[in-house]
């Protein structure tokens, strides 16, 4: 609901998404990142954190193939296992025992919610202690999720 908006329909890259920020981008570079699920999936297995033009190159065939041999459902799993939720925190089982004090399976969809929140930058963003901005991202993906329908199919596919 958060990272990767068009997940079940794209085949590892959102090639549209690419394009628009590509096209947005000033002379210091995008704004903002055109990540799917399946690109940051591979750069948390195979590559490095740090951005460069030349580990984007890498991610997109990558990602392509993961997507090839992977179910979205695998996918998922494996990116939330894999994803860094702030400093040593791997996982979301991880992030939710240390901001929750809780397994990610009792989460509720506001505690949820405001951990997917953080991703974007869990260094900055704390689920546990929210600011003003996050917590309205967070009623964003909240309210997104309630009216998934379609776009979460494919997760529960095997």
């Amino acid at each position: 609901m958060s990272e990767d908006g068009r997940f079940c329909e794209h085949g590892g890259v959102d090639w549209d998404a690419l394009t628009l920020v590509l096209d947005g981008a000033g002379d210091s570079g995008p704004a903002r990142g055109a990540s799917t699920i399946p690109m940051q999936t591979v750069k948390n297995l195979f590559l490095w954190s740090s951005r460069s033009y030349v580990r984007k190159g890498l991610e997109i065939p990558l990602a392509l193939y993961a997507d090839l041999v992977w179910s979205k459902r695998r996918m998922i799993e494996i990116y939330l296992n894999t994803a860094e939720w702030g400093a040593g925190i791997y996982g979301a089982e991880a992030a939710a025992r240390h901001y929750f004090d809780k397994p990610a399976a009792k989460l509720s969809r506001k505690e949820a919610a405001l951990l997917v929140s953080a991703l974007p930058n869990p260094f900055l963003r704390n689920p546990a202690k929210p600011g003003r901005g996050q917590r309205s991202i967070a009623r964003v993906i909240e309210r997104r999720e309630r009216q998934s329908g379609a776009y979460v199919a494919c997760v529960f596919e095997s």
